[in-house]
Parts: C-alpha cells; sequence; structure tokens
C-alpha cells in the first residue's frame, strides 16, 4: 500500500492516489511527494520506488538486524534510519522495524505492518495539528510522536501495574496466578518499549551526526533525547516494581502451599497415635487380657481420643495452629 505526502505552508497534506493509474502518473505523484510511506509493498511499487532511489530497497530481514553498521548509514539513496516501533498483536506488544531513508527533499518511510504511530500521524495531518516544512522535519516529527507514544504506553502500564499491586498486596482474594500472567505480559511490553527508546536514542545520535546543522531541529533532536533518557528511568522503576511483585506473588504462593502441607503434617500427627492404637487391639492373638474386658471398647475409644487430643493440645499451646 502505498501513500503519498507533501507539505504545503507548513502543514502535511496527503496526496491522493487512484487506484488506477499508468506508471507516468505514478511517478508524477512521486516526485511532488515529500513523504513517501509505503506498507508491504509488491513488487510493482518497489519497482517503481527502486527507481526513484536508483537503488535496491531493503528487505524486511535486512531491516530487522541489530548491528549499528545496518541500523543507521548513509550511501547514495540518501540518510537510512532503520527505527523499532511498537505494534500491538494478539494482546501483545511487538517491536517492527521501519525503515527509513531521507533525501535532501524526501522521506521514504517502508514498513510490513500497519502502526499505531503512523496511523495518529496520518489523522493528525488531516487535522492540520502537524508543523512541517522538510522531509527532515518530517523524520524528527515522526521520531517525536513515536516518544510521545511511547510515555502514553509506559502510563498506561504503570496503571496497569497499580491494579495488580491491589491485586497481590490488598486483595485478600486475588487470584494470584493471574496476577502472574498479567505481571509477565506487563514486563515483556515493558521490556519491548525500553528497547524502542533505546533504539530511539541511536536513532537520533546518528541524525545528530549527519543531518545538516539547523539550531532548532538539533534543540528538538536534543529535547527529545532528554525525555527518552527520563522515560529510561521510568522504565527501570517499572522493571524494578514488576520484579517486586512477581516476588511477592511466589512468596504468598508460597505460604499458601506451606499452609495446607502444615495442616496435612499436623492431620497425620494427631491422627498417628490413634492409628496406633486402634493396630494393637485389632491383632488377632488368641491371648489378649482385654479382649473379655467389658470396658474394653470404650476403653480403647476414649484411649484413641486422648491420644489424637494431646497432640492437637500441645500444637494449639505452642502456637504452631
Amino acid at each position: 500500500m502505498l501513500r503519498l505526502f507533501h507539505t504545503h505552508n507548513g502543514l502535511i497534506r496527503e496526496i491522493p492516489c487512484p487506484a488506477e493509474q499508468s506508471p507516468e502518473q505514478k511517478h508524477a505523484l512521486l516526485h511532488q511527494a515529500d513523504w513517501v510511506d509505503i506498507q508491504e509493498p509488491d513488487d510493482d511499487e518497489r519497482t517503481l520506488l527502486q527507481t526513484l532511489l536508483h537503488t535496491d530497497l531493503p528487505e524486511f530481514d535486512e531491516v530487522d538486524e541489530i548491528e549499528a553498521t545496518a541500523r543507521c548509514f548513509v550511501d547514495q539513496a540518501g540518510i537510512h534510519v532503520h527505527s523499532l516501533f511498537l505494534a500491538q498483536t494478539e494482546g501483545r506488544h511487538q517491536a517492527v522495524s521501519v525503515a527509513c531513508i531521507l533525501q535532501k527533499d524526501r522521506l521514504i518511510t517502508i514498513r510490513e505492518d500497519e502502526l499505531a504511530d503512523f496511523r495518529l500521524l496520518r489523522m493528525r495531518a488531516r487535522r492540520g495539528q502537524v508543523e512541517c516544512n522538510s522531509a527532515q522535519e518530517l523524520l524528527v516529527t515522526l521520531l517525536e510522536q513515536k516518544v510521545e507514544n511511547h510515555a502514553d504506553m509506559l502510563e498506561d502500564l504503570l496503571l496497569q501495574l497499580e491494579s495488580v499491586s491491589h491485586m497481590v498486596l490488598e486483595d485478600s482474594g486475588g487470584e494470584l496466578e493471574d496476577a502472574i500472567t498479567q505481571l509477565s505480559r506487563l514486563e515483556d511490553s515493558n521490556g519491548k518499549v525500553r528497547l524502542c527508546l533505546m533504539d530511539t536514542q541511536r536513532n537520533i545520535s546518528f541524525l545528530l551526526r549527519h543531518l545538516p546543522a539547523q539550531a532548532e531541529r538539533s534543540s528538538t533532536l536534543r529535547d527529545i533525547m532528554r525525555d527518552i533518557e527520563s522515560l529510561m528511568s521510568h522504565t527501570t522503576h517499572l522493571f524494578e516494581k514488576i520484579n517486586f511483585l512477581m516476588n511477592s506473588t511466589l512468596g504468598f504462593i508460597n505460604i499458601e502451599q506451606n499452609q495446607i502441607i502444615k495442616i496435612f503434617s499436623i492431620a497425620a500427627v494427631v491422627f498417628l497415635p490413634p492409628t496406633v492404637v486402634a493396630s494393637v487391639y485389632g491383632m488377632n492373638f488368641d491371648f489378649i487380657p482385654e479382649l473379655h474386658w467389658i470396658a474394653g471398647y470404650p476403653f480403647a475409644l476414649g484411649l484413641m481420643l486422648l491420644s489424637g487430643a494431646a497432640p492437637y493440645w500441645y500444637f494449639k499451646r505452642k502456637g504452631w495452629l
């Protein structure tokens, strides 16, 4: 899917792209665009963009490489920045790499999935809420919005973590197994946010070195860098709180299990003496003195009750029950 945008009077406007177009019309629209956003390009779209770039488009497995030299570099096509964005699939977050190619007067973004950051930027652009005068400013705006979205996501994670904290530490009837599942999901999401922030930090450091010097843009990039540093500290706090709650949850589960084992252990000790008494008087010997004793049966029952009650009373006095 191909989307084209151009900047006009400091605002981003989308260029309508009819489905049925000749190659000449597509080339003309591409040359008008300041931002070319392409999602899951087919062979025709790849050929069209490669003609425009005069180079091969990166494959998605190349975009996912983690080496610093493979994620940020400069070649004849322009400045390449491969940045991690967050996508949500089946209730979990997933880090997705987006290839950004910054040319002198054009930004090209190539991605495999639909991302909330791009959808939000398009919506804000339609409402005239995004000010931009060049492709460089557009890339900076995209990274700035990504960091803002990560900050909002961390706030949501904190709210969810407070709910789990109440379940674990204050709600006596809370389901601890559910708490472990939620904490695992929160830890995974927090880790993905931190990974994207670290990657963005590396992207901005690269752009500060390679973008043409401009005071306002450099100031914006440094502000984004400071925001990232504060968010990184926030993710560290979330990790510590998640680990604390995970350890507390496992501790409470162990206490419950130990309580159950304690009850079974005490029950075994309490019933052991009566079992011994019953075993003694259940032996089949010819000569048992109490065999014909009239009070033998109630005596045996009383002895069994006494031998069972004595350990229980002792445990109760010691405070073990």
